[in-house]
């Protein structure tokens, strides 16, 4: 649901129900069809429709087997403190209404947005592997977002993120503890500061990457480079491919030394969490590099034993009507050592702090990117200085991550969710978290969007 100008700007309500099969026909491959009709003349006539898929396809040489999972079985439901969807539309409506008024009054203030979603989603799954589970999950959160204009120039600034807000694998009280109205007239304040603010200086400089926008910079640079079906080619006709190759785990320098980062299927919050993926892998944590060094890469079970690995239980479904595919669980920066973000800035004498993404570019090998963000400030003696707008940066993916310098310390580490990765062909959405503390890059070229 959204609100702006003091008025419900929109609310939306949507339920789906439906059956998905897969099947594996020998010497062909995989057929898949999905039907809305959950009886047994449904379900037969979507059996039939897999398999002659499967049956069309060229025949083909025996797969490698896969690599052998335990059969699972039980049920698993995510944490759910408040229930969302037990609270009246008026409760919810109150506090969305109460920060987005907080946000206006003054004229250039031209929009003000405040929204929240609530999603549960329930599956029953079982396999000829003697698989046979449910799972729950409840996803919550929201944002606010400030749009300010005067004298032919316009700005944005949002919290907690430039893409929805903050959504986690929780209940209603994950909402609450964002505080909305607490941090909208700050959002207002810095949206029209912005409007006069000076423009980022061009040139190479030392960064200092804020953790929600390091979280974007991790799901696009890193993320999608080490989905296995990416480098093995399988989506190159349409979601890209990966400047990775096979040949690559175990050996290649992804970034100093500095650089760890995990898949964490088990993470608390996270919306890539669940108890078993899409073909009954359970859930796992994998250090997908440590000491900036490749150790392994996102993969179902298909695209592992291609590679002789074992799975890394990363198949996942946008529901009931889409195959898994390869896709990102939660694909995080582990925490360093170097404090707090004003312990980075403090040891930086001259340099740019970036926060809050407002767009991103990157090339289909997840190589060459730009991103732009929200809010700039200028770095100056180890201290934060004036404002700058529309900061951007760029960067090669290998020398990006060598130029990582310093990350804070746990204690800065938080938890990101997104909820429109798209990818497959026809296209899927899944929903994925990434947990980053800020960090500090030497070295990065910075300029300003135009």
């Amino acid at each position: 649901m959204r609100v702006s100008a003091g008025c419900v700007d929109g609310i939306e309500c949507t339920s789906d129900e439906g059956v998905g099969i897969r099947v594996a026909v020998p010497g062909h491959g995989f057929g898949f069809a999905a039907t809305r009709e959950a009886t047994k003349t449904g379900l037969e006539l979507a059996l039939a429709r897999a398999v002659a898929i499967a049956r069309a396809l060229p025949a083909s040489s025996p797969r490698a087997p896969w690599p052998a999972v335990s059969p699972a079985r039980g049920h698993w439901a995510s944490a759910c403190k408040i229930d969302p969807f037990a609270l009246s539309l008026d409760e919810r409506l109150e506090l969305l209404l109460k920060a987005e008024a907080l946000m206006r009054g003054d004229p250039r203030i031209v929009r003000g947005v405040a929204e929240s979603l609530a999603i549960r989603t329930v599956v029953a799954f079982a396999s000829s592997d003697g698989a046979a589970f449910t799972q729950e999950r409840t996803e919550c959160g929201g944002g606010i977002s400030a749009y300010a204009a005067a004298d032919g120039e316009s700005q944005l600034r949002s919290y907690p993120s430039g893409h929805g807000g903050s959504v986690a694998l929780a209940g209603h009280e994950h909402l609450l503890a964002l505080d909305l109205p607490a941090h909208a007239p700050r959002v207002a304040e810095e949206a029209l500061a912005l409007l006069s603010a000076a423009p980022c200086p061009a040139g190479r400089t030392t960064l200092v990457v804020g953790d929600e926008q390091l979280a974007l910079q991790i799901h696009e640079s890193i993320g999608h480079a080490l989905e296995l079906d990416r480098i093995l080619l399988g989506e190159a006709s349409y979601a890209g491919a990966s400047w990775v190759s096979p040949t690559d785990v175990g050996t290649l320098r992804y970034g100093s030394p500095l650089l760890a980062i995990s898949a964490d299927a088990t993470l608390p919050g996270g919306l890539g969490s669940f108890g078993w993926d899409d073909e009954g892998v359970a859930a796992q944590r994998t250090m997908l590099i440590e000491d900036g060094v490749l150790r392994a890469t996102l993969s179902d079970r298909e695209s592992a034993a291609a590679i002789g690995a074992a799975s890394g239980g990363a198949a996942r479904a946008d529901g009931f009507a889409r195959q898994p595919i390869v896709r990102m669980t939660n694909v995080s920066l582990e925490p360093g050592d170097a404090g707090t973000l004003e312990q980075l800035i403090a040891d930086v004498p001259s340099g740019v702090y970036m926060e809050t993404n407002r767009s991103w570019s990157i090339d289909d090998r997840r190589l060459h990117f730009q991103f732009g963000t929200e809010i700039g400030r200028e770095i100056r003696d180890g201290k934060l200085g004036r404002l700058l707008r529309n900061p951007t940066y760029a960067g090669a993916t290998p020398q990006f991550w060598n130029s990582l310098d310093a990350v804070a310390s746990a204690p800065a580490w938080r938890l990101w969710g997104l909820l429109n990765c798209g990818k497959g062909e026809p296209g899927q959405y899944a929903h994925v978290s990434h947990g980053t503390p800020p960090a500090r890059f030497r070295d990065v070229e910075v300029g300003v969007l135009r």
